[in-house]
């Protein structure tokens, strides 16, 4: 591979998701922008090996697809008479092209997320949509985040498309007397993003630090926008967990629970900043689910050991997380919790309640959290049938190496 085509191949990794929010906004049509983006990345291989690599290489990548889209909808507009107008547009663009914009927020990118979180789509829609189109994920991670088939997920994001472009849904971030009523979605969708982020869906990477550092780039930017108790208590919860990164895997690539990871590479300055923001917001009184739950992270980042940690703090935590949200996940996270508190057997009376309501079947860390606490019960039989099923369920590589791992150690305990 030439050192042009390495070049480029880091523009897109790190820079593509920017490149194709603005060219969303330019172009007003989401197929049409990730074509052109595609088609500008193609041509730097070409132009940039001749001429030189650009100083500014995003704008030159965006003014290249910019003018390769509007190339196609001229082209498109003399034969679809629905196109005619928009063709019309982008000529009366070019004759204002340098004038200023009067927008409320200068990045495409939040602009982007505003208008995949439309309310005219249905949340589980506008998450999907995010994660594809503002993060670059696959359909197939999406659809693996949302325990659903990709074909399933693929025709969902198509129909979202459809419906904003049908709808003229504007790329736009909303005017701040409408925000409040906006926000929820966003800080779900900018919170999903970090997860994929923290502890990637799939592949051979524990954590993609590029997703982490994104939701965490635009929740400050969120949060400077509009104050808000839970966007400081999502920025907490995001700092606290991100603090954790450099302990959460070995030289190899392999995982390192909490409880045996070396805190001293923990990230202080990321600790220092969370807690802060934590007990900001908890002051407030108007907090909630992100809040709480960087609470919790608060608890674990203040411990000085896993021995030490304040589990009976933590299941409080978790008791006023379920008043809030109710989900099977909070519910797991707390049977562990519990477990630590009260013992492994009363956790594994608990991952049973829940694995019977058959919500997380399809869950791997449901059946991984499960096997650790048989595996501490001495039960090896149990463990081992609840490792296998997690192993059988995940797609992250190190996940199934940690879970291969503890299934070996099982079979040499027997033997």
């Amino acid at each position: 591979m030439n050192s042009t085509q390495t070049i480029v191949d880091a523009v897109y990794r790190e820079e593509s998701r920017r490149v194709f929010a603005t060219l969303v906004r330019l172009l007003g049509d989401f197929d049409l922008a990730e074509e052109a983006m595609h088609d500008a990345f193609a041509t730097a291989v070409e132009r940039w090996e001749t001429d030189g690599v650009p100083e500014n290489k995003v704008a030159w990548l965006v003014s290249t697809a910019r003018f390769k889209g509007i190339d196609v909808i001229r082209r498109r507009s003399r034969f679809d008479a629905s196109l005619q107008e928009l063709g019309r547009k982008f000529e009366a663009e070019e004759q204002k092209r340098g004038q200023s914009e009067a927008t409320v927020v200068e990045d495409d990118r939040l602009r982007l997320i505003f208008t995949c979180c439309h309310p005219a789509l249905a949340i589980e829609t506008q998450i999907a949509l995010t994660l594809r189109e503002v993060c670059g994920l696959t359909t197939e991670e999406v659809a693996s985040a949302f325990l659903i088939a990709a074909p399933t997920m693929a025709q969902r994001i198509v129909r979202a498309k459809s419906k904003i472009r049908d709808a003229g849904i504007p790329y736009e971030v909303p005017e701040l007397d409408e925000m409040p009523e906006r926000l929820d979605a966003v800080l779900t969708v900018i919170y999903l993003i970090f997860n994929e982020g923290y502890s990637a869906s799939s592949g051979e990477a524990v954590t993609r630090a590029d997703l982490s550092a994104e939701a965490i780039r635009l929740t400050r930017l969120l949060r400077d926008l509009l104050p808000d108790p839970e966007t400081s208590g999502l920025l907490a919860l995001l700092l606290l967990q991100e603090s954790r990164r450099l302990a959460r895997t070995t030289s190899d690539g392999d995982i390192v629970l909490l409880e045996d990871q070396d805190r001293t590479l923990w990230n202080h300055e990321q600790i220092q900043e969370g807690l802060q923001l934590v007990q900001e917001s908890l002051a407030t009184r108007r907090f909630g689910a992100y809040t709480i739950q960087a609470a919790i992270a608060a608890v674990h980042a203040e411990a000085r050991s896993a021995v030490e940690t304040d589990w009976p703090q933590i299941v409080a935590f978790y008791d006023l997380l379920l008043q809030l949200e109710p989900s099977p996940v909070v519910h797991l996270n707390r049977a562990v919790a519990v477990a630590m508190r009260d013992g492994p057997e009363a956790g594994v009376r608990l991952i049973d309640e829940i694995l019977s309501g058959g919500e997380l079947q399809q869950y791997h860390l449901a059946h991984a959290a499960r096997a650790d606490l048989c595996r501490r019960l001495g039960w090896t039989e149990e463990a081992r049938v609840s490792y296998q099923r997690g192993l059988e369920l995940t797609r992250q590589e190190p996940e199934r190496r940690f879970l291969q791992k503890r299934l070996d150690e099982l079979a040499l305990s027997k033997s």
